[in-house]
């Protein structure tokens, strides 16, 4: 299988590159490096079988090279990076997904499969509704508004276009090679590499569900071929508390805990039930474990 891998020099996007690589298929890297790192991608280089291409994802150069490389399926991860200007961030995402579509129309690719940010996309559910289930809707954000509006525009070139989708809502990932920026694993990680006591925003009682790198790639990989058409929730369907977790990472050592941040999520997680049910997918990773094997990576990437 050819596939391309739109910001695939990110943290979730190398391991997936390294996968389909190990799974001996041909691998194109779209990536400007805004956020990914070629460094992400050093044991891609050294497998062999990937060639990285600079280039915005949205560009006219990144739709010709689809009609040149003819891929089966086109993965756009880099929709919704980390941005401290949302009106930016949701502009830069829907330009984005609606040049991908249209190059993935005019060049026949078969299938796109999107990663878009759980949290962004269900809001603030009733803790009645947790764990919550792919299409509920809550009071959202502007990254929520976008990432619906991609939603709606890939069911539109789905039923228009014969182009299929898989659109993945992701939880809370976390593992190697992910910025210190790039999530609060990562920074709470960091915090204890560098013998520092974080600072918590809250009382640190906010939940997030964690789900671990290889277990979302397990995900992306059977998105590739089944499930056509769907929104998935990938996702452990617990709840972690931000103060459970550095006790986790710290090995009971307590965190500073300080003012709370406006429109703060207190309490979330997604329901893996449709994943299992269309994917044959289940996280299998526990936190703890997960932590573990982030402990024997000390340093991330700048993806």
């Amino acid at each position: 299988m050819h596939v391309v891998v739109i910001g695939g020099a990110g943290f979730i996007g190398s391991h997936l590159v390294d996968r389909l690589l190990a799974s001996e298929h041909s691998v194109d890297v779209i990536d400007d490096l805004s956020n990914g790192s070629l460094a992400n991608l050093a044991d891609a280089r050294r497998a062999g079988g990937v060639k990285i291409h600079h280039l915005d994802g949205s560009s006219s150069e990144a739709a010709s090279l689809l009609g040149m490389r003819r891929p089966d399926v086109v993965y756009h991860l880099g929709l919704f990076p980390r941005c401290e200007r949302p009106a930016a961030a949701v502009a830069g995402a829907l330009t984005a997904a609606l040049a991908t579509l249209e190059a993935c129309r005019a060049h026949g690719v078969g299938k796109v499969v999107v990663a878009l940010p759980a949290a962004a996309l269900y809001g603030h559910p009733p803790v009645s509704a947790l764990p919550v289930k792919e299409g509920a809707t809550a009071s959202r954000g502007v990254r929520g508004v976008a990432a619906g509006a991609v939603l709606d525009l890939l069911g539109h070139y789905r039923e228009q276009e014969n182009l299929e989708f898989t659109a993945l809502a992701l939880a809370s990932v976390y593992g190697p090679r992910q910025r210190a920026d790039g999530g609060v694993v990562a920074a709470l990680h960091h915090a204890f590499v560098d013998g520092m006591t974080p600072t918590i925003h809250g009382d640190g009682r906010q939940t997030r569900d964690f789900v671990y790198i290889d277990d979302v790639v397990d995900a992306l990989v059977r998105a590739a071929d089944r499930s056509t058409g769907l929104l998935i929730n990938i996702g452990t369907g617990h709840q972690t508390s931000i103060r459970d977790l550095w006790s986790e990472l710290s090995g009971g050592t307590d965190a500073i805990t300080g003012p709370g941040r406006r429109d703060e999520l207190h309490r979330f997680a997604v329901s893996p039930v449709r994943a299992r049910i269309h994917l044959g997918w289940s996280p299998w990773t526990e936190l703890h474990e997960g932590l573990r094997r982030l402990g024997e990576h000390p340093s991330t990437s700048a993806g």
